[in-house]
């Protein structure tokens, strides 16, 4: 009799190998939202740097919302 301790049925190693693939849509999906909309605003407040960083530097969307977090405040100001 074999004793294989990790043994894992075939339904679960099917299911097992499509989580990186959900996983990185996910990503993708986050990273593409964020970008999109911190392009936008950094598109129409002029800040050319900002845009160019975000549009080169691949952050899984944490510099996009590091740059909306910055510029909230200026945005309300300029409203005003």
């Amino acid at each position: 009799m074999d004793f294989e301790p990790f043994k894992v049925n075939e339904a679960a190693s099917s299911f097992m190998a499509f989580v990186p693939i959900i996983a990185i849509c996910i990503l993708a999906i986050w990273d593409i939202v964020w970008k999109g909309f911190a392009l936008w605003k950094a598109a129409r407040n002029n800040h050319v740097v900002w845009f160019i960083c975000i549009v080169i530097f691949n952050t899984v969307g944490i510099l996009p919302i590091i740059y909306i977090l910055l510029n909230r405040k200026k945005n309300k100001e300029v409203a005003n």
